[in-house]
């Protein structure tokens, strides 16, 4: 994870375009400026952070089944729960699921583990729309290759 710069993927484990899943793995860092306020010797993943980690690898799976035409972007969170600490060191499993998709939303069902244990879940609703602009695009693509993003799905024809 680089948290300062909000990439929270590490990388893609499986993608199932038919199933609408997709598994990556994020590696909490040991250390980092964030843990010294949150909580000063009792370091904790933020909450907020774990929320937008769901959010990413929903919106990897979106621009998976979009072909990477659209951006997504997270909308809103619903029936968020926070289940257990997030502890500097961890190694997380992030999956999600497409619940429902149309008219420009899809809903995802997101969930956080660690050692098999459920950390978090929500439901998630992100935006799609064109790509902004060629630079974000070729940010996109970039973050893509580093996280092992199938290749197939980068062409855009």
């Amino acid at each position: 994870m680089h948290l300062e710069y909000f990439q929270l993927i590490d990388r893609i484990v499986s993608l199932d375009l038919g199933e609408r899943t997709i598994t990556v793995e994020a590696q909490v860092p040991q250390q980092n400026t964030i843990f010294e306020g949150h909580f000063p010797g009792y370091p904790l993943m933020p909450g907020v952070l774990l929320i937008e980690a769901m959010a990413q690898t929903s919106g990897w799976l979106l621009t998976a089944l979009l072909k990477f035409e659209r951006m997504p972007f997270l909308a809103s969170v619903k029936e968020a729960k926070m289940r257990d600490f997030v502890l500097p060191g961890d190694l997380l499993t992030v999956e999600a699921q497409i619940a429902h998709d149309g008219s420009g939303f899809a809903v995802t069902s997101a969930k956080i583990s660690a050692g098999g244990k459920l950390k978090c879940n929500a439901m998630l609703t992100l935006r799609h729309t064109p790509f902004p602009n060629a630079e974000l695009r070729g940010h996109m693509e970039s973050v893509a290759k580093r996280i092992g993003f199938p290749q197939q799905a980068l062409a855009h024809d």
